[in-house]
């Protein structure tokens, strides 16, 4: 009796894995037994099973993909990737609202591969991550600095005029989203200081008037963070840190979806 399909491809690691060595091309069974670290004694039972489903074909010594495992396992490796991404921390990201991304990126949540959940230590809490925002330390190479920052936040950050002046002394442009709350905020404590932030060339502030529901995220030229809520809007310190190139084309799509209903803030 034939097994079904998704059995086939998800119910055995060797499969799975023979199916997505197979896409890059016909190989031989040795080359598959030895890449999979297995015995060809264990491989040969997968490979039949893989065949009699007619997921792929075999000549002499060689196995290929058929028309119909490429149209499978062309579909299964996006999603294969979104469960890499998700098996980072199931936890975190089961329990968070995850609603603020537009569906085009939430479909396309693959591409934060490589992606880090942190937990900071409870002294730090209140802290800019070192990941990102330590790469504007004046005392570093200026190659290894950024030269922009972008970001949309909820939240004021007791130290954001320190880190927006010290960004601004090493040249880096910035371009800042805030809610009505952080505006407010900006205005009333060291107004001084952010007058000349908000004057600065450098500097582009902007106010999204609606609802946003997390906490806040930014990106440079290195790394993608994002501090997001619970199910019960609460925040637990926990953040997202990626920095594969993916990922960062994926926040600049973020950072442009909230800039389209925003306006420039040109004086405080």
């Amino acid at each position: 009796m034939k097994k079904v399909l998704i059995e086939v491809i998800f119910a055995s690691d060797k499969r799975r894995k023979a199916l997505l060595l197979l896409q890059e091309g016909p190989k031989e069974m040795e080359t598959l037994f030895k890449s999979l670290e297995i015995t060809r004694r264990e491989l040969v039972p997968q490979m039949k099973i893989l065949k009699a489903h007619h997921l792929v074909s075999h000549y002499e010594d060689t196995y290929e993909l058929t028309a119909i495992g490429k149209l499978i396992v062309d579909e299964m490796v996006p999603l294969l990737d979104k469960v890499e991404v998700l098996d980072t921390d199931i936890d975190y990201w089961g329990t968070r609202k995850l609603d603020f991304i537009p569906p085009h990126l939430f479909k396309r949540i693959l591409e934060l591969k490589d992606c880090q959940i942190i937990n900071p230590y409870t002294q730090s809490i209140y802290a800019q991550p070192p990941e990102l925002y330590g790469a504007y330390d004046l005392s570093q190479e200026a190659s290894k600095r950024g030269k922009t920052f972008f970001a949309v936040t909820r939240f004021f950050y007791p130290n954001f005029a320190q880190v927006f002046t010290e960004m601004l002394q090493g040249q880096v442009k910035i371009n800042v989203i805030v809610t009505p709350d952080v505006l407010n905020r900006i205005q009333n404590q060291d107004r001084d200081i952010y007058i000349d932030i908000v004057k600065d060339e450098l500097f582009n502030l902007y106010l999204y008037p609606k609802k946003i529901d997390f906490v806040s995220f930014a990106y440079n030229e290195y790394y993608l963070l994002m501090r997001l809520l619970d199910g019960k809007g609460k925040y637990d310190y926990k953040y997202m840190l990626s920095s594969s190139q993916s990922a960062l084309e994926w926040g600049k799509e973020l950072f442009e979806y909230y800039l389209k209903d925003s306006v420039p803030v040109m004086e405080i």
